[in-house]
């Protein structure tokens, strides 16, 4: 069962703007803290963003000032607002629900790529 379905991926310039989206379940999107991590090739997956329910966010020091994650509480959605991109921000992006005493879910990802 599916429960985080990621969307917005793509192929841009470096330079250009994405928005990444992730629909999940009410529930979930009540209960979890919500977060973006990435995954670039031959590399570990890392951490980009989080946004708990009191729409607290952190980022990591790499994108802090070009990406913003955000919720939309009427659609329990939330969003990766990516600006600036760079190559170096290609990767796989995958959101992740994560609550202490439940395991932490995954969306199927989506590839960002940045390139000339």
């Amino acid at each position: 069962q599916v429960q985080l379905v990621e969307s917005g991926g793509g192929l841009v310039q470096p330079g250009e703007s994405l928005r990444l989206s992730c629909a999940t379940s009410g529930t979930i999107f009540r209960l979890y803290v919500l977060a973006w991590y990435r995954q670039a090739p031959g590399k570990q997956r890392e951490l980009v963003a989080t946004i708990t329910n009191r729409d607290s966010a952190n980022y990591a020091d790499s994108v802090k000032g070009r990406f913003t994650i955000s919720r939309d509480n009427a659609k329990n959605t939330v969003y990766l607002q990516m600006n600036s991109l760079k190559p170096e921000d290609t990767a796989v992006y995958y959101c992740n629900a994560a609550r202490l005493g439940s395991p932490s879910k995954w969306g199927q990802g989506t590839q960002v790529s940045v390139a000339s």
